[in-house]
Order: structure tokens, then sequence, then C-alpha cells
């Protein structure tokens, strides 16, 4: 190779190893004080693209997460709430069988019956004001326009899945969210007992009217209550009754026990399908776990930095810069030779 003076081919080649060698320290510099492989799109185009596609669906699982754990938490409150119910209608039902026996008189059965209407008084408080986060969980009815917010006439869905599709929802049924009032687990009893009296006879009677029962009237727990006592209430403003066995024809405490029993049986129902969403629900979470566990580690392999290999890197681009900062410098002296030609 010719000795020239304005161009050092050796300066060149070793500027090119130095700048290369100083690149790939600042890179492994990068890369082990960020913990990350690809910092940039211009590290791995396609593994850029992939890791912020996990990155997104690794927020939208958890997302999933709470979504479910939220929906378990209002099947919860409404389970819970749908127990109190149960334990009033359980009192109400001895209460009932209590006054079927004759050794009590009206008196006696009054007190009876003031304790029932009680009871249905606060079933039908606690049924109304049975709420999660605004949402009414025991006031749904069949009338065209939801009574609860956020329950439509198909249920409550849950988005438990990243995805738009139904394999991403949890239908919650309607029938979990039907009112629960006394009128709302009452005047469905269409159907006779085992003597085959009708619901609405045996309200008339206690009623004291021949009249269809509404059972949105403000007397009806108190019609209810008295029909459960064995009584017929005369005047329901001054509380006055008499024992429903003297009327002719007259049905007794006894006969309401069946629809009693249908009223428990329907919040029985309620509770049943709750367990088996909630089970639903806890699976839906567990799903989320595994899937997010396994998209993490697919995320960490593709984009996390491995530190004990980035290391040598680190040392080995290290090494090469201070050889060419060296050799640089002894190229730079290289053209002063041609003065000892002279």
């Amino acid at each position: 190779m010719a000795l020239t003076i304005n161009t050092n081919i050796s300066s060149i080649i070793a500027q090119r190893s130095l700048n290369s060698a100083t690149t790939n320290l600042n890179t492994s510099l990068e890369r082990m004080s960020t913990g990350y492989k690809i910092n940039h799109a211009k590290d791995n185009a396609a593994g850029y693209s992939i890791a912020n596609m996990w990155e997104t669906q690794l927020g939208s699982l958890d997302v999933a997460a709470d979504n479910a754990a939220t929906g378990s938490d209002m099947l919860t409150s409404a389970e819970q709430s749908y127990g109190l119910l149960s334990d009033h209608l359980q009192r109400i039902r001895d209460l009932t069988e209590q006054a079927a026996n004759g050794t009590y008189a009206s008196a006696s059965l009054k007190a009876i019956q003031s304790e029932i209407e009680a009871r249905l008084d606060e079933i039908t408080r606690v049924a109304s004001n049975a709420e999660f986060n605004g949402i009414k969980l025991m006031s749904y009815v069949d009338d065209g326009v939801p009574s609860g917010v956020g329950i439509t006439s198909d249920g409550i869905n849950l988005q438990v899945g990243i995805n738009g599709d139904n394999a991403s929802v949890i239908t919650l049924n309607v029938d979990l969210f039907r009112s629960a009032t006394v009128s709302g687990l009452f005047s469905g009893l269409t159907g006779a007992n085992s003597n085959g009296i009708t619901l609405d006879t045996m309200l008339k009677q206690a009623n004291n009217d021949g009249t269809a029962i509404d059972f949105d009237d403000e007397n009806i727990n108190k019609i209810l209550a008295a029909a459960c006592s064995g009584l017929v209430c005369l005047d329901p403003d001054t509380d006055s009754y008499k024992l429903a066995s003297d009327s002719q024809d007259g049905n007794g405490a006894k006969e309401m026990l069946d629809f009693l029993d249908a009223a428990i049986d329907n919040i029985s129902s309620r509770v049943t399908k709750i367990g088996a969403a909630q089970n639903r629900v806890e699976s839906a979470i567990t799903a989320i776990d595994v899937q997010s566990q396994n998209l993490t580690s697919s995320l960490s392999t593709l984009r996390d930095t491995d530190v004990a290999e980035e290391s040598s890197n680190y040392i080995q681009a290290q090494i090469l810069q201070q050889a060419s900062a060296t050799l640089l410098a002894t190229a730079n002296q290289t053209p002063s030779i041609a003065l000892n030609l002279v």
C-alpha cells in the first residue's frame, strides 16, 4: 500500500471501528439501564409491534380481571340480601304455622299478625334498597322499562374477556334481579295450593272484600299478614280483625303455608343461580390469571434484556472501543513517517 499524506486509510478504518464499538457500547448501556432489549422500533421492528400488542392485551386482561371481581362482589351483595329475605320469610312461615294451631284466640293471632306485617314491610324495604353501584339488584319488573339502572331484559353482561365477542361475556340472567318485594314475590303466585285454594281467594277473605287484590295497595302487607295469621281484616284503618274460621267456608292460616313455601323457593332458586354465576365468574378470573401469566412470560422473553449476555456485550464493546481509540491514535501518526523520507 502506498504511503500517502492526504488520505489516511488506516485512520479511516480505526475511526469506523471506534464508531461501531461506541454504538454497540451505548446500545448495551441503554439495554441494561432500561431492562429492555427492544427500546426502539429499529431494534426489532417486528418484535416492537408484537410487544406493543401484547402490552395492550395485558392491560385489557387487568381490566377484565377487575370486571370479573366487581361482578363477583355484586353477586355476593345480592346473595347476602336474598339471605335476609329468606330469613324473614322463614320466620313468617314459622309464625303462620304457629297461627294455624287452634290454641290461639284472636288477641294472640293479632300479635302474630303484627310481627308478620313488620317482617313483610322489611322484606319490601330491603328489596327496594338493595343496590350495587347504583344498580337495583331486586327491582326489575317486566313493564317494558327496566326499573334497575344497568339491567335490561337480557340481564347484565359482565365483560370478562379482552374481545368484543360473546366468548368474552358472562350474562347474568334478568331472573336474578326481578322484584323481590312482597308484590314481586307473591303477585306471581297464581296457582292453587294443595287444597285447591288460590292466593287471591285467601287475600280477598282476609280483606273481607270480594274485589280483586291489588299488590300495589299500601295495605297489601296488612292483608297478607292477616291471611297468614288466620284473621279477617274488617277495617284496615282501625286494625279491626276477627277469626277467619268464624266465617262460612273460612280458610285458616295453614292455607297460606304453600304460598309461603313458593316464595321461599323463589328466593332459593335465585340464590342457586347466583351461586352458579359466581362459579363462572371465579373460573373466568382464574382463566384471566393464567392467560396474563403466560402472556407476561412471552413478553418478557421477547422484550426483556438478558443482563448476563448484555453485560458481556458491554465489556466486549468497551474493550473494542479502547483498542480502537489506541489504534486510531497510532494511525493518525502514520503520515508523519513521510517526513523521514525527505
